[in-house]
């Protein structure tokens, strides 16, 4: 039997088509964000003529259980789901899925990471995180807001982390890989991570936000695409790798990050070849440690991962740490388990002793973003 308190640490909302007309600073507007129609299907605009994506994917709960051969980038904002953008339906789409809170995350929002000129990146994403913010209002102590944060220019980064925190969204999510010249092994970022765990915001690694690269369901298919989803793990994998080789959580033990929708299984193996390159290969692993402290300390230390339906990763918790694992059901996107997130979650955590499968399900997602279990658990 599952635990009483589930809580989902990746769910999204939909932006509506009118967000950024209506909420963008005024030198942008003509640039910014837009829905379109074309040939039948609406699509993501930016700048004048540069079409971003499809909506599909980022729509459809519930047709991978219906009819999962219809899932593709093409559909119509009227087939969205409503609780997407009224936060009252999202709150009744989760008590209909049996979800107690909500971490959120953008779904137009997480291809924004890709516009080329980093001020009118600032600017979609001060819209935005404005509007999340009145969305989460309908009721914060079940629905915490990810705020999007540029770190194109670090201050301004900072600035608007500041911001996030005092329009109490609950964390941040950066770029899962940025510019090459500029990862994040770059001393330029300490005085971003210093705010961030100052502040004690979460910052998340979300799938589909490299800061430059193909989008995701954009241009002509080949079978490439296939080939890059099943690998997607590599570029939050390389940040994370960078972060701890050069110090950063030693540094700022109080930071916490974390990687969303990558699932689970990669893990393992990057945690041993962390540890050994750090034990065999000195010319390479520069920056050393106190304390004999190994970069896998460091990952369980400060670094949870959330999954949606990973069970071989499940399979493999004792290594990856019970504690490092939070459950997400991805509303309302073509992956998402809802409205069947419940009996997927007792599929695939059959076996499990029950004080793990409260940590998975709800316990850690409650640690990491404050929410008010003896509140929510009373209702």
């Amino acid at each position: 039997m599952l635990p009483a308190l589930i809580l989902s640490s990746d769910s999204h909302v939909f932006e509506p088509p009118d967000l950024w007309a209506t909420r963008i600073d005024a030198p942008f507007r003509a640039r910014g964000p837009r829905m379109q129609r074309i040939d039948g299907a609406d699509e993501i605009v930016v700048e004048t003529d540069q079409v971003l994506s499809g909506i599909g994917l980022i729509s459809n709960a519930g047709a991978r259980f219906e009819a999962p051969e219809t899932i593709s980038g093409r559909a119509r904002f009227e087939d969205v789901h409503r609780g997407g953008y009224d936060p009252q339906q999202h709150l009744a789409d989760m008590r209909l899925d049996g979800v107690a809170g909500e971490v959120l995350y953008p779904s137009q929002g997480l291809f924004y990471f890709r516009v080329a000129d980093p001020a009118l990146m600032s600017a979609i994403f001060r819209a935005y995180n404005d509007w999340l913010a009145e969305f989460c209002s309908a009721d914060r102590s079940r629905l915490k807001g990810i705020a999007m944060i540029n770190v194109d220019d670090v201050q301004d980064g900072i600035g608007e982390l500041e911001r996030a925190a005092r329009l109490g969204l609950a964390g941040a999510m950066i770029t899962e890989y940025p510019l090459e010249h500029r990862r994040y092994d770059q001393p330029e970022y300490e005085p971003f991570w210093a705010t961030a765990a100052a502040l004690g915001m979460p910052l998340s690694l979300h799938t589909a936000t490299r800061r430059q690269g193909k989008i995701r369901g954009t241009g002509a298919k080949t079978l490439r695409d296939a080939s890059s989803r099943a690998t997607k793990a590599f570029y939050p994998a390389l940040s994370l790798c960078d972060m701890i080789f050069s110090g950063v959580f030693e540094r700022h033990p109080g930071l916490t990050l974390a990687i969303v929708e990558f699932e689970l299984a990669w893990a393992p193996h990057v945690l041993s070849s962390m540890d050994y390159t750090y034990r065999e290969r000195h010319e390479e692993a520069i920056y050393r440690f106190k304390d004999d402290l190994r970069p896998s300390d460091f990952f369980r230390r400060n670094v949870v991962l959330s999954f949606q339906e990973d069970a071989v990763g499940i399979r493999l918790r004792d290594t990856i740490g019970v504690d490092n694992m939070m459950w997400g059901s991805d509303y309302p996107h073509s992956e998402s388990t809802f409205p069947r997130s419940r009996k997927i979650l007792a599929d695939i955590l059959a076996g499990v002793p029950e004080n793990e499968q409260a940590k998975i399900v709800g316990g850690t997602t409650a640690r990491v973003y404050r929410f008010d279990v003896a509140r929510l658990t009373a209702r």
